[in-house]
């Protein structure tokens, strides 16, 4: 229904114009005022969506109450409705953006010809705001979906840094250079404070959220100028603890990485926020990698990152011959040294964990790894060293033998058909039964590209097949293929195929 209200200081006026408007239109809800005051203060509350203005009217004229309305209601119509159809009127008129004029007395053909010009100027405005509207939530839902594909991207897969600018255009978020990793440690049931959870880091300021992985969410926080990182990442930490009333037996935990100025280092300052969540039994329920205490004296701080970054890359690449190499390495440098035989098994410990809370995210169920009782020399450490690594490949293996020859196909066949919808990593994951870093590693693996790459492809060759339609608009067929954005989908097309979607165009229908 579209809303009208009727202007004018004789009643009489008013009355003809609603009866010819309620014949010869049925769309429409009427309500009249008997001069400007009274048009100000219906309009307030009736907020319509034409105004019939009667121009001379005592008190408050009909420009001046047009302008006090527009002020506060600008996408209201008017349409000026006088006796005196002189060029100074008309001017102020188009000044105010009044869209048409009726002079008085006029004919019924005329204010209906005038009227339904104007209706349908109003209808034509009203279906593009909607659909605007609608463009705007899908989008927002979608950049939702989007983000935690790009933080996954980031975190377990290369994304190269000319790409990663084209998705940060995107998301229409400012990345800054410095940046670092926030591991939330959940209790299993957590996904229903993840919108909550969104909202804070939004309210915060700069963040991109990831995907629940088990019991932990990742998220990667942009780094603000005006505060010092210890400060913004604790306020954070703060922010995010008051989503749950914490007590003795409370899970959750957030662990807080290093500054890095470079994607090549991100993957860093995760891992590291991970390490921080090793003992989340203290009080205040966040801390920083930095202050983690020194479990293991005699392994000074760059050997202890070196093996812990070796750990990170071989585990996912499923690399157990290096990563029993680099065990061994390990334990013969200590032996060499002369390190405390307690202080090498607990460190050997350290690098356990984190090949446990990786294979957890990968699918792997097991529980942390830890040696049955304290070694008494080398050789009886190595020998358990062994056993436990050889338990943590066996649990590995289990899980890749678990997966289905044509689970690659079945993902890629999920891919091809849902291109064109806001697809993600976490959606294909709940569709095969694998966690979205696992998928996004086989992938890789086996395809030789990354999911984005190889959903970017999918679109694309749609889009060739669509254009051969010549119908069909580009802008139809940028939304057709699952982007929101003419022009980003225009860049897409040319980095893909060398030329942009016009000239792809002219070049088939030529």
């Amino acid at each position: 229904m579209i809303k009208v209200l009727l202007v004018d200081d004789e009643q009489i006026e008013r009355d003809a114009l609603q009866v010819i408007l309620e014949k010869n239109f049925s769309n429409l809800v009427i309500k009249q005022a008997k001069n400007g005051r009274v048009a100000i203060e219906v309009a307030a509350e009736f907020q319509p969506d034409l105004v019939l203005m009667d121009i001379k009217m005592p008190g408050i004229g009909g420009f001046e109450a047009v302008e006090k309305i527009s002020v506060n209601y600008p996408h209201i119509k008017f349409i000026m409705v006088t006796a005196y159809a002189t060029f100074d009127y008309a001017r102020f008129a188009l000044k105010l953006g009044v869209i048409d004029y009726m002079v008085k007395p006029s004919k019924v053909t005329e204010i209906v010809e005038i009227i339904s010009r104007a209706l349908n100027r109003i209808g034509t405005e009203q279906k593009l705001l909607e659909r605007d509207k609608y463009q705007q939530d899908t989008l927002q839902k979608a950049m939702s979906v989007f983000e935690t594909d790009v933080v996954t991207q980031l975190l377990f897969d290369h994304v190269h840094e000319v790409h990663l600018n084209e998705l940060v255009e995107m998301l229409d978020m400012k990345i800054t250079k410095e940046k670092f990793v926030m591991s939330l440690l959940l209790p299993l049931g957590s996904e229903v404070y993840y919108s909550a959870i969104r909202e804070k880091v939004r309210e915060a300021g700069s963040g991109w959220i990831g995907a629940f992985y088990g019991r932990q969410l990742p998220i990667i926080v942009f780094r603000k100028q005006d505060q010092s990182y210890r400060s913004q990442a604790t306020f954070l930490a703060r922010e995010l603890l008051k989503l749950v009333n914490l007590d003795g037996d409370a899970e959750w935990f957030i662990g807080i990485g290093n500054v890095c100025s470079s994607l090549d280092q991100i993957r860093q300052s995760y891992q590291e926020s991970l390490l921080a969540t090793r003992d989340s039994t203290i009080r205040v329920k966040y801390r920083f990698y930095n202050d983690l205490p020194t479990l293991v004296s005699g392994f000074d701080e760059q050997t202890s990152k070196q093996y812990e970054q070796q750990f990170f890359e071989e585990i996912r690449s499923g690399n157990w011959e290096e990563i029993s190499t680099t065990v061994t390495s390990l334990i013969n440098r200590s032996e060499q040294e002369g390190t405390n035989l307690l202080h090498t098994q607990q460190h050997l410990m350290e690098l356990f964990w984190l090949v446990s809370q990786l294979l957890n995210e990968m699918g792997a169920e097991l529980e942390s790894p830890i040696y049955p009782f304290q070694s008494t020399d080398y050789r009886q450490l190595r020998a358990e060293t062994s056993h436990l690594l050889e338990k943590l490949k066996q649990s590995y293996e289990e899980r890749h033998a678990r997966l289905e020859a044509d689970t690659i196909e079945q993902i890629k066949q999920h891919i091809i058909e849902h291109a064109h919808q806001d697809i993600s990593l976490d959606a294909i994951g709940r569709v095969v039964g694998l966690s979205p870093i696992y998928i996004s590693k086989i992938f890789k693996e086996q395809l030789g590209v990354n999911y984005i790459n190889f959903l970017t492809e999918c679109r694309i060759e749609k889009a060739k097949k669509l254009m051969r339609d010549p119908e069909k608009s580009l802008k139809e067929i940028t939304f057709e293929v699952g982007y929101h954005d003419p022009n980003y989908f225009s860049k897409v097309f040319k980095k893909m195929c060398q030329v942009s979607p016009t000239e792809y165009r002219k070049n088939i229908h030529a």
